[in-house]
């Protein structure tokens, strides 16, 4: 079982609805995130390679991700961020 299955079983198993993965929120770009309750406006966004000097925490990859998360908070959704060892 990989964790497209493990988490969304977890979500419901713990009383949470259901998410959705890799849910685009915007047809102005390509940006999708990670995880979404489309239907409460919140989603999760799992921050790979943080220690490693992935892509998330170099430069460009940092200013972009603060763009997608700006953008998606002022269409009112509620973004949360974690690790793939703290989900």
């Amino acid at each position: 079982m990989n964790t497209n299955s493990i988490f969304p079983a977890a979500c419901v198993a713990s009383g949470l609805p259901k998410p959705v993965a890799e849910y685009r929120f915007t047809m102005l770009r390509r940006w999708r995130f990670d995880w979404a309750w489309p239907q409460h406006l919140i989603a999760l966004e799992v921050e790979g390679a943080v220690w490693v000097q992935g892509r998330h925490t170099r430069g460009s990859g940092f200013v972009k991700d603060m763009c997608k998360y700006n953008h998606a908070a002022m269409d009112g959704w509620r973004v949360l961020r974690c690790q793939p060892k703290s989900c």
